[in-house]
Formats: structure tokens, sequence, C-alpha cells
């Protein structure tokens, strides 16, 4: 089936797409990323060392040449910071894409969506790719859409959390303003998670702790790619309509 997913005039093979943190080394990192067939890795721009290359590096387990590299301004609560760290990516050689968050609270990790949607309108006016990282508010991914977001990115439920799709009819109407992709991120504890996202009609999921916390990471993320691709076909598919009463499968018609 020809469903390609491009964003910005670029190509993406997967539509699962993996965080870096919270696993125990990178190598078993790299063994989760390769088990989960995405192209695009997220990296923490302030907790990952991807910038200084003189020392162990998680680029040494994940070849930017094989893997699309998405840096990510997690741990920054202020647009200042934000725009630091973006920048300091660029000018590192890391990418010009970048997940942008701006957390607002430190125990529930939301985000701080003003200042967000400043951040997404300065680093869009400065040609990043910006994939902001949201609440599930059709308002504001519609504004953050305007502001330039390449794509925007609504949480299934807060980050780490596990709980999975909380709030469907809300991504369903991000879904239906939306003429930029949407990619849920945050919140998916297993990989019926995120089947239903792909249901939804997501254009692609964001998965980290529910890889990098598993029993078996590795496990995980191969059932985490599967999940993925079985959700975006049933999508494109069609589901039948739910039914009060049974219908029977097969026809009397005919029947003696």
């Amino acid at each position: 089936m020809e469903d390609k997913l491009i964003i910005r005039g670029i190509e993406f093979k997967s539509r699962l797409w993996v965080g870096t943190g919270k696993y125990k080394d990178f190598e078993e990192t790299a063994r989760a990323v390769k088990a989960s067939g995405a192209d695009v890795v997220t990296v923490a721009v302030r907790r990952v060392n991807v910038v200084d290359r003189k020392s162990e590096n998680l680029l040494d387990y994940i070849d930017p040449k094989k893997y699309k590299i998405l840096p990510n301004t997690a741990g920054c609560y202020t647009v200042e910071d934000a725009l630091r760290y973006s920048r300091l990516a660029r000018e590192a050689g890391v990418s010009e894409m970048i997940k942008l968050e701006v957390i607002g609270d430190e125990k529930t990790l939301f985000p701080d969506v003003i200042g967000l949607l400043k951040a997404t309108e300065i680093l869009a006016k400065e040609g990043f790719i910006v994939f902001p990282y949201t609440n599930d508010d059709p308002i504001m991914a519609k504004r953050l859409e305007d502001a330039g977001a390449a794509a925007v990115m609504p949480l299934g439920a807060p980050i780490g959390s596990g709980l999975g799709i909380r709030n469907p009819y809300n991504i369903k109407i991000i879904l239906e303003a939306a003429k930029v992709p949407i990619i849920v991120d945050a919140g998916v504890g297993t990989a019926s998670d995120a089947t239903v996202a792909m249901e939804l009609g997501c254009d692609a999921v964001l998965i980290n702790t529910a890889i990098a916390s598993a029993k078996d990471p590795i496990a995980m993320a191969e059932a985490m790619k599967h999940a993925v691709i079985a959700g975006r076909l049933a999508y494109k598919a069609g589901r039948i309509p739910k039914k009060l009463y049974a219908t029977a499968s097969s026809p009397i018609e005919g029947m003696l």
C-alpha cells in the first residue's frame, strides 16, 4: 500500500518514532531502536551528549546516516531555554528539525502552551522544522499550526503515565481541523494504545517510556512496531459501523 508520511519534503519510512531516555545504557537503546523499525529517534539536547563528540556519545550507537535524529528540548521550562537548546542542536549539525517542549509544571509535565506558541513562532521564522509537544487542545493545535509548526504533537496522557489515549474525542477534533500531520506524543503504555492512536487517524506515534521501562524493552519495541502498522492499516481499511444489535455474518437468503 502506497502510504508515505512526508513532512516538509522529508519522507519518513516508519510511523513509529522513538525516544532514547530511560534505557539502562546506550547499547540497549540501540537494540530497542533497531527492533522498533523506527527511522526517527528523539534525543534530549539537555540530557544526552549529542553535541560534544569527544566523549561517549549516543550517536556512536545510533547512526545519524541511518536514522533521522530529532533533538528535543525536554527539561526546558522557559522559552529562552527552549530556544537556546534548539539553536545549539542546529549549530552542532544535529538537525534542523526540533521537537519543541516548553514545560509549565514540574509535577504533571504539562506544556506551557503560551510559551510553546511563542517559541514555535520564533523558531519557525528562523527556518526550523518545528514539532511542538502540546495538550490535546484543538484550539491550541490550530494556533500552533498557524504559527508555522510542521506537525503538531498532542499528548495522549501525561508524559510517562502509560494511561493510553485518555481523550480520543479531542484527538479526533484535532485531526478533523488539521492541515499538518498529527503525531501522538506521551501517554502510550502498551501496544494497544499505539494502535488506538493510529486507528483514530494520527499520522504517527512517538513512544519512549512504554518501551524503555518495559520488562523487556526489545520485545516491546517490536510489539509497538506491529501495533502502529496494524492501526494504520485498520484506519485506511475503514472499520465497520457500531450497531446495537447483532448482524448475521452469513446471509440467510437462499438457506433451506
